[in-house]
């Protein structure tokens, strides 16, 4: 029974991709909490899918995958920001009309210049496919992230309740802001190889969604976004081996289901609340 549940260990594939889902899981929970409390959900999904221009250029000038994808995200989060804030368009509309329109250049670059790069691995990911430079990379992006949020999270925190009152608290608001940016583009760069572009917008914003849903304090909705999260990756990874589904889009279903579990219990809080009431 034991070596039967223990089995999917046995493979190096298997191993790898649950060391990546413990590699990338914090970062992307944390930084989720600071995009659903700062209404940032639509930017983890437009910087994720504008980056796919990047990848492909830096594909074809001989360039590492990171370098194109982190260009490409910062690029979008920057005209987002310069076109709702120099225009009477919305920031999500400004989001949907660049993430699209890059994301269309990078399809158009794929096809018109073949390469042996797959495009299901880009946009889907590649958990099983995983080697030990990309575990490597993912933990050297993961790693400063985390120190950063976790350092930061009362400064971010107040920036993304009331900007006014943390630039009057003498802040530097516009650190934070662009800082944030630059932590959205690089936890998507480090996301890429294991769930891709598509799939990586879950972990964005699905981990703080829960702990949201389940703690009033932020700081122990971090921890729960984190836990929950390697709890769903890991999870998501060992049922994909019984099940024979492809890893990430099994974590993304893992994750949807807890939310639809802490959606369900914090209706039945609010309707005995509203009884006893």
């Amino acid at each position: 029974m034991i070596e039967t549940a223990l089995l999917p260990f046995q493979f190096p594939f298997m191993t790898n991709a649950f060391l990546i889902a413990l590699v990338v899981a914090p970062p992307t929970a944390l930084l989720s909490c600071f995009l659903v409390l700062k209404g940032w959900a639509l930017m983890g999904d437009a910087v994720s899918h504008a980056i796919l221009p990047g990848v492909v250029l830096a594909y074809l000038f001989g360039l590492p995958q990171i370098v194109g994808a982190f260009a490409a995200g910062m690029s979008c989060a920057l005209l987002t920001g310069y076109l709702s804030e120099n225009s009477r368009v919305k920031r999500d509309t400004a989001m949907g009309v660049v993430f699209s329109g890059m994301f269309a250049v990078g399809l158009i670059l794929f096809v018109a210049f073949p390469s042996d790069a797959h495009l299901d691995h880009i946009l889907f990911g590649n958990m099983l496919g995983i080697g030990r430079a990309d575990l490597w990379t993912a933990l050297a992006l993961s790693a400063p992230i985390v120190c950063v949020l976790l350092l930061k999270w009362r400064d971010f925190l107040l920036h993304a309740f009331d900007p006014a009152q943390a630039q009057a608290s003498g802040l530097r608001t516009g650190w934070l802001h662009y800082g944030l940016l630059t932590i959205l583009s690089l936890t998507v760069v480090s996301v890429l190889s294991a769930v891709g572009l598509i799939l990586a917008v879950a972990l964005l914003v699905t981990p703080g969604a829960i702990a949201f849903l389940l703690t009033r304090s932020f700081g122990r909705m971090l921890a729960l976004s984190v836990l929950v999260c390697t709890l769903a990756m890991v999870g998501g990874v060992y049922a994909s081996f019984w099940l024979d589904s492809a890893p990430a889009p099994t974590v993304v279903l893992a994750l949807t289901a807890i939310f639809l579990l802490a959606f369900g219990r914090r209706r039945i809080e609010i309707a005995r609340a509203s009884r006893a009431a």
